[in-house]
């Protein structure tokens, strides 16, 4: 059975591994989860940054970074959403969300958005976020890199923590 609760001093050596072992994070990028999560276990605001573990068992098997948004009123940005490759497609990834959700609920958040690459390696990033009802809400082209768009998602939480219905948008001419 998967639990999920705030990273733990042991589990720093296995979410670098696991960050390291996935293929679409470059060594930059590993290189930033290692300063979050140092910052997260080290400064006493964590420097805004949360972090969560996914375990079966004893193991460590996925995590989540996340914090408020410098500058906004109760919108958090998810940062890094990881889940070893032996447990993908088990809820793993889902249940990180979910409880990320239900923190940034009890913190008076009102507002969840992450990015993510527009490279075709990212596909299933993207239909899982679609998936567990993020809308995309922009692309900005040639973000990271020509022909590597920055794809954002976003999912406006309620009082009671539920994703709101989306709205329809309508253009006054």
């Amino acid at each position: 059975m998967i639990s999920i609760r705030p990273t733990e001093g042991q589990d720093h050596d296995s979410l670098l591994r696991m960050a390291r072992d996935e293929p679409l994070f470059s060594e930059v990028e590993v290189e930033t989860v290692a300063e979050l999560l140092h910052d997260y276990s080290h400064l006493p605001d964590h420097n805004g940054y949360f972090f969560l573990s996914a375990l079966d068992g004893d193991q460590v098997v996925g995590f989540a970074c996340y914090g408020p948004t410098p500058l906004t009123e109760g919108t958090f940005t998810v940062y890094w959403l990881c889940v070893a490759a032996a447990g993908r497609g088990q809820g793993i990834g889902r249940a990180l969300m979910r409880r990320v959700e239900e923190s940034v609920r009890l913190t008076g958040g009102r507002l969840i958005v992450l990015d993510t690459s527009g490279r075709p390696a990212y596909a299933p990033t993207r239909a899982f976020y679609e998936s567990i009802g993020y809308a995309r809400s922009a692309t900005v082209p040639a973000f990271y890199a020509p022909g590597d768009d920055l794809v954002i998602y976003s999912l406006p939480l309620t009082a009671s923590g539920q994703a709101e219905p989306p709205t329809r948008r309508t253009s006054v001419a």
